[in-house]
């Protein structure tokens, strides 16, 4: 409690210093100044608090937290259970003092990324005094109207194993570096869907099987695995490595038999991932996508136009697998996993080349023996596992129409 009355003290004290003529983005500007004058005791105690309030994220199980900006109403937040909901029994922030708090997290080359890009992202651990074990978290820095607001993500400790995910055999198999040596395979879902997690259960499945090496390429790395049977190499973006496509480049002179792209977000990093994919490597990579479909014409859409010919053809010819996941609030109170899997056969590289995407849903619709299965198929089978209820497998379903006729032919 000391610790903290103390922290709270030197936040205030340092804001009051802020002159009433500064406004809007210079006032923030001349906070992250006053962080990098902030002695080293003022920032251990700061950083001291923060652990703090990490401690209680933990203890809690929630997956994100959210400091910072008009929006938080100097509130600090935390996700639980997927819902978000203010925390009552921690301190309130004012904005000053939420920026201080921020920005002391950064070093000086992260407050000049973030000035110039608006946005840095980057981990950090702390000591869990309760387990004396390491905490890890992925962390997001970006401005609310001129402010800092800082969205930090715990980052699970225990893997969870690929057996667990109830993939089909043919499925695994499309995954396994010891069945095809090469080709590209996507993990698909909107933000906190569990796609870090699913790469992370891919990984560690090599990990324990698998004599290669694996290079993970992340912005920022999240779980940082030990090597067993694989060597694992750990690259950060900003950190490690200049970006994405950088980091896929140089991939090809580190001996890799397996690379991780931790997300597919610009063409370059699409191109470069299709063509290490098609020089004989295995690669796994995610995008921000709802279904395997969309995931398909999001890659080619994202590509310049004269290019999308050439890159619908290679797609076709690297992609293997991919898998598109949701979490649904299932009747116990916990997420369920719900999961969209395609497995690429002749007739979905056919689909693919021939742009014919749309025909991709009903392959999978019908392709069970080949361990595929669509998003509303498997909210089907929860809803009739009795894990959700019928207002959410209707809700989370990409094809409502489709949902609705499964659900009246039960």
């Amino acid at each position: 409690m000391v610790t903290i009355n103390k922290a709270l003290e030197i936040l205030k004290n340092n804001v009051t210093s802020i002159p009433d003529a500064y406004h809007g983005q210079e006032r923030t500007n001349y906070i992250i100044e006053i962080s990098e004058k902030l002695s080293i005791e003022d920032k251990e105690i700061i950083i001291k608090f923060i652990n703090h309030i990490l401690t209680v994220m933990v203890d809690r199980g929630a997956s994100d937290i959210e400091v910072g900006g008009p929006g938080a109403s100097n509130y600090i937040w935390f996700r639980i259970q997927g819902f978000k909901q203010r925390v009552k029994d921690l301190p309130n922030l004012k904005i000053d003092e939420a920026t201080l708090l921020i920005a002391t997290l950064l070093n000086k080359s992260q407050h000049r990324h973030l000035l110039a890009n608006r946005n840095v992202d980057f981990s950090y651990t702390f000591r869990y005094l309760k387990t004396n074990s390491n905490v890890r978290f992925r962390a997001d820095i970006y401005f609310d109207i001129d402010t800092l607001t800082l969205n930090m993500r715990a980052i699970s400790a225990n893997l969870r194993a690929l057996d667990s995910y109830g993939f089909h055999p043919y499925a695994l198999q499309s995954m396994s570096h010891n069945y095809i040596k090469f080709g590209l395979s996507l993990v698909t879902g909107i933000t906190g869907s569990g796609k870090s997690t699913t790469l992370d259960a891919i990984i560690n499945y090599h990990n324990e099987t698998t004599p290669c090496q694996v290079i993970v390429i992340a912005a920022p790395l999240e779980f940082v695995h030990t090597s067993n049977q694989c060597i694992i190499k750990h690259r950060e973006v900003g950190r490690d490595v200049l970006s994405f496509k950088d980091g896929v480049v140089q991939a090809l002179r580190q001996d890799p038999d397996i690379i991780v792209i931790g997300e597919m977000r610009d063409p370059d990093t699409i191109l470069a991932c299709l063509e290490v994919a098609d020089t004989g490597h295995k690669v796994f990579s995610t995008l921000h996508t709802s279904s395997a479909i969309e995931s398909i014409d999001r890659i080619i859409a994202e590509v310049n136009p004269v290019e999308q010919d050439r890159v619908r053809m290679r797609l076709a010819d690297v992609l293997v697998s991919v898998v598109s996941q949701k979490l649904v609030p299932g009747l116990d109170g916990n997420l369920v996993l719900a999961k969209e899997i395609l497995v690429v056969t002749h007739s979905v590289k056919a689909a693919i080349k021939n742009n014919n995407t749309s025909e991709i849903y009903m392959m999978m619709n019908q392709g069970g023996q080949m361990g595929m299965i669509t998003m509303e198929q498997d909210l089907m089978r929860l809803y009739q596992q009795r894990k959700i209820s019928k207002e959410n497998m209707i809700a989370f379903a990409n094809n409502k129409n489709r949902i609705r006729q499964l659900f009246k032919a039960v």
